[in-house]
């Protein structure tokens, strides 16, 4: 069996390192993996890069000036085309076709004429919008109907001038539907509804959440609490780069005004000078380390994720695999790897909600031992079988 994975970027990022680690799954069950990126930073001869730098840039440019974002990219595409010609994939694995490297309108019109069988998983919502890739941020349901007056026309992808949310709209159904064999995967519920609610509804949608190596994320000692002088202090950790944001960073200020005496907020790849914070809210590098990142989740007493706008946080998992209890807000896939036990949550904006709930975490309310045991369900290893499944079934059927 031949599997050929489709993706903006690999294999780095969220779902360039989903990629790559769903390939090496594929290759230990015999099946011959392939990928097609937008941007590697890998060579590898299995791995087709379709675009150089200015390439990117040079579509980029085009969605902010017209504003059809999916629908560059012919010349690249037409490339792609040959190639999949050569190595014959038997399935076609799709992930994120937003990222200004691809053209849809070429890529469905080559699936449906060679009916080959896809599986797609959706990693946000771009896939049924006209525009966005996310909209619970600023509670659109534009998208249910003929989208139109995009609230998102100047968020990614920018669009400068004009709104071609409704004609991309009328667009991706005409295209994303009809497909004779297509199964939609959403790593959460929440997006699974969506996709439900959407005109990709005509589907077979099936929930498999992303999952992490628990054997590298887990309860890791260090110094650091010693090293930031923080050794009596309740401490609170967060992921943002800004204190504004759909990542709700400003969450962290106002929550910094309430905490007692012992009480500290420990923010991980903040870009704020500290001279500018308050005394309470102390800022760490970010890091591309696992270990180091264990080792931060592991030094914290509760993670707080405050996003206002998220599909399935994988820093969630990761937190609860190092025993780290986490609150969060009720926000689109946020809080379903959480069970009560490992981890608690409130209504999106609900600020005395989340400080009562952090209370309840410092009380002693949550076990790290559940939140480890609660982890083990997210183990990629796990995750990653049920894909195979799916490719076995369609390799089953279509072999019949």
């Amino acid at each position: 069996m031949k599997v050929l994975q489709i993706n903006s970027i690999y294999p780095i990022k969220s779902t360039g390192r989903i990629v790559k680690e769903l390939a090496e799954a594929q290759r230990k069950n015999s099946i011959e993996t392939f990928i097609a990126c937008g941007e590697s930073t890998a060579s590898d001869e299995n791995v087709y890069v379709m675009s150089s730098k200015p390439y990117l840039k040079a579509n980029i440019l085009l969605t902010r000036l017209f504003g059809k974002h999916g629908f560059y990219n012919r010349i690249a595409t037409k490339r792609l085309i040959k190639w999949m010609n050569k190595i014959k994939p038997d399935i076609i694995h799709i992930h994120n076709l937003h990222g200004h490297y691809i053209n849809v309108k070429l890529l469905f019109k080559y699936i449906k004429e060679h009916n080959i069988p896809v599986v797609w998983t959706l990693h946000d919502c771009w896939s049924f919008t006209g525009h966005c890739a996310h909209f619970d941020y600023v509670g659109c349901d534009r998208w249910l109907s003929e989208c139109g007056s995009c609230p998102m026309q100047k968020s990614y992808p920018v669009s400068w001038f004009f709104d071609r949310s409704k004609g991309n709209l009328k667009a991706k159904k005409r295209l994303f539907t009809g497909v004779s064999n297509m199964c939609i995967v959403t790593p959460s519920n929440w997006l699974k509804g969506l996709c439900e609610r959407s005109f990709l509804s005509e589907y077979h949608v099936e929930t498999i959440h992303n999952g992490i190596n628990t054997s590298m994320f887990k309860y890791t000692p260090s110094d650091i609490r010693k090293e930031l002088d923080i050794e009596d202090k309740f401490v609170i950790l967060g992921i943002v780069k800004e204190l504004s944001g759909y990542k709700g960073g400003e969450y962290f200020l106002k929550l910094s005004e309430m905490l007692s005496d012992d009480e500290v907020i420990v923010l991980l790849s903040l870009e704020e000078d500290k001279a500018s914070l308050p005394a309470n809210i102390i800022p760490l590098p970010a890091t591309t380390s696992d270990k180091r990142l264990s080792e931060i989740y592991s030094m914290a007493d509760v993670f707080v994720n405050p996003t206002l706008q998220d599909t399935f946080p994988t820093v969630n998992i990761e937190a609860i695999a190092c025993g780290l209890p986490v609150v969060t807000f009720n926000t689109g896939g946020a809080a379903e790897m959480l069970n009560g036990d490992c981890g608690l949550w409130v209504n999106r904006g609900d600020l005395n909600g989340l400080y009562k709930k952090i209370k309840e975490v410092k009380a002693g309310r949550l076990s790290k031992e559940a939140c480890r045991e609660r982890a083990t369900s997210f183990e990629k290893t796990v995750c990653f079988e049920k894909y195979i499944d799916i490719y076995k079934s369609i390799n089953k059927e279509d072999n019949k």
